[in-house]
């Protein structure tokens, strides 16, 4: 088994890295390939080769190394892919601008078929919420005017259950005045 050497994780600020300058940080790893093979994407992208790299060690510590890694200008102008201008417009026929007019009139008027209809959708909504507060509130009042009308007729039949047991009672009462007198009476009639 062949033993590893020592790499380098390069990490490259995302959108710094340019062919006329850069500056980019390397920390230690194990690696099986030697630290500038870390750079062969950049061969491939055009942008700069090993020999436009300058490694300058920075800082060796017994936890790893620190490197500084400066891509210079390169020698050769690399020519890009994109062109500097803009391409021009064709010439546009009439019946194009006009079939461009139309299919715009066309999302116009869609778009606004389309707010119309979220609208009514919404006036919907709020016509169906009204309605059922409307009924919730109804429902309420009817529920409270039936159990006001229960505890009603429930102390009304307590006050009338009160007033016959007084009335009961007063009778009863009266019963045994009415038998106390005749008694009384039936004795000074025996006396007499």
């Amino acid at each position: 088994m062949q033993e590893a050497e020592l790499g380098y994780d390069i990490i490259l600020p995302c959108g710094t890295l340019t062919k006329e300058l850069g500056a980019v940080t390397a920390f230690p790893c194990e690696r099986r390939a030697s630290p500038l093979r870390h750079f062969d994407y950049l061969q491939s992208s055009k942008m700069a080769t090993p020999i436009d790299i300058e490694v300058k060690e920075l800082d060796k510590r017994a936890s790893g190394q620190a490197f500084e890694v400066i891509l210079n200008p390169s020698s050769q102008e690399v020519k890009g892919d994109f062109p500097l201008s803009t391409p021009k417009k064709k010439d546009l026929s009439l019946e194009e601008i006009q079939r461009k007019l139309e299919a715009a009139e066309e999302r116009r008027k869609s778009h606004e078929a389309e707010v119309l209809k979220h609208l009514a959708d919404k006036r919907e909504h709020e016509k169906e919420v009204q309605q059922k507060a409307m009924e919730e509130s109804s429902n309420f009042s009817k529920m409270a005017e039936e159990k006001l009308n229960q505890k009603m007729e429930a102390n009304k039949e307590n006050r009338t259950a009160r007033m016959q047991a007084m009335n009961d009672k007063f009778k009863e009462k009266d019963k045994k005045l009415e038998e106390v007198r005749r008694n009384k009476e039936n004795k000074d009639e025996e006396e007499n």
